[in-house]
């Protein structure tokens, strides 16, 4: 049974940096194996990818919150698992992680108050937005 929750904030840090000492928003390593799938850039697939994780972070944080102040402990667990993976591959290592962390943590049946962790999903979400959209800024 999850604890009722909190109101949660809009993501936080606007600047897509990351807290002070904390690893990049983005993983190097993930876009370089992006941009390998598409070296000239004329496919746009880097593009098209960041696209689709923009779409579909728009549509599962909303379903995420609405889970949580449902109380769906398995509705979180389903955004958080959809997430891990699709923001591995646009080189969200941070969100992945958070995600992987709250969906054990729901599978394992430990959720409890889980309002830190989706608190955390919805704002370093945020921060992966802000970076990614940076990130095509600068593509154009």
């Amino acid at each position: 049974m999850l604890t009722p929750p909190r109101t949660l904030q809009a993501p936080a840090g606007p600047d897509g940096r990351p807290p002070q000492g904390g690893a990049p928003v983005l993983d190097p390593a993930a876009l370089a194996g992006l941009r390998d799938l598409d070296p000239t850039g004329k496919n746009r697939l880097l593009e098209r990818v960041l696209t689709a994780f923009k779409t579909s972070t728009a549509r599962l944080v909303p379903q995420l919150q609405d889970a949580h102040r449902n109380g769906d402990a398995q509705g979180i667990r389903h955004v958080a698992h959809t997430l891990k993976s699709s923001s591995a591959s646009v080189g969200g290592a941070r969100l992945s992680s958070i995600c992987a962390d709250l969906e054990a943590r729901i599978r394992l049946e430990q959720g409890g108050d889980v309002t830190p962790q989706v608190q955390a999903l919805v704002d370093e979400t945020g921060q992966l937005l802000i970076a990614l959209e940076r990130l095509n800024e600068a593509g154009r």
